[in-house]
């Protein structure tokens, strides 16, 4: 194994997540010891390397395989971001090996299990948050759509419009086509305006393939990002959603992002009858 410490734990790494191609995937940073560095100094380091997200990992007194950590995008603070948490994990497991670890985050505390194949490569698993769901206003709807440039009969009944938390919030928006869900030239001020007022992190375009399959794109215009490329958190609260829409109690949900981008990803979601969290797998790989 590759030890990917960096001399200076202060030092950010880079990673993708959610892909085993360093191009694919959703580039991330990664900071293994952030102690030293300001909420202001993280922000910095988030808008320099300018990934959607940074991870800043701190040490938790007396727990080994535990962290604090925050997520900064270019322009500010996240409560929590998924794509971030399996490359921080992945970075983690290199430097101390794979097994459980214990992630604790503005939105509470996500377990995570690293795991290592016969050929060295790491997988991490998320644990989200308890999640909700909850309804869309229709003014507020209208005023999405408005800014996306998409009519109302161009989503796909099947799944109505919600906003979704698994650690953060996601306006969940149902494509009735993958045409539809393919071109995306969205307003950015406008957008971004309204997801400040509601406090959403990304909107979740989807589109259905199949029962558990789904095609997905992720708006990012508040951490001055155009579109993530890959979107735990909203793939976390995606399962929420779906799995209290269509009564499901264990199922595996695909999700495929990135796409669209040229930087194709794959997110599994994993619902467990009796447990209303989420889990949310994939890859991640350093970025050279």
């Amino acid at each position: 194994m590759t030890d990917n410490t960096p001399a200076d734990p202060a030092e950010p790494l880079r990673y993708a997540a959610f892909t085993a191609d360093p191009a694919g995937g959703n580039p991330a940073g990664v900071v293994l010891d952030a102690t030293a560095l300001s909420a202001e100094q993280q922000l910095a380091v988030a808008a320099r390397l300018g990934y959607s997200e940074t991870a800043f990992l701190g040490p938790v007194p007396g727990r080994p395989r535990a962290r604090t950590v925050r997520y900064f995008s270019p322009l500010a603070e996240v409560p929590f971001c998924g794509h971030a948490t399996i490359a921080a994990a992945v970075a983690l497991g290199e430097a101390i090996g794979p097994g459980e670890l214990l992630f604790e985050t503005k939105a509470g505390p996500v377990p995570v299990t690293v795991e290592r194949d016969a050929a060295g490569e790491f997988t991490a698993t998320l644990t989200s948050v308890p999640p909700h769901v909850e309804a869309v206003a229709d003014e507020d709807l209208a005023e999405a759509l408005d800014a996306l440039g998409w009519k109302a009969g161009e989503l796909d009944p099947r799944l109505p419009p919600v906003i979704a938390y698994a650690g953060a919030r996601h306006l969940v928006l149902a494509a009735a086509t993958r045409a539809r869900l393919a071109d995306l030239d969205y307003r950015f001020d406008a957008l971004a305006a309204l997801m400040r007022r509601l406090d959403l992190v990304t909107l979740q375009l989807v589109w259905e393939q199949d029962g558990s399959t789904f095609h997905v794109r992720d708006p990012f215009p508040v951490g001055g990002v155009v579109e993530d490329p890959a979107t735990g958190a909203a793939a976390a609260a995606f399962g929420a959603y779906l799995r209290q829409l269509r009564g499901l109690e264990t199922a595996r949900l695909t999700l495929h992002q990135g796409e669209d981008l040229g930087r194709p990803g794959l997110l599994t979601v994993d619902l467990t009858a009796g447990d209303p969290r989420v889990r949310v797998t994939g890859r991640a790989v350093r970025i050279p």
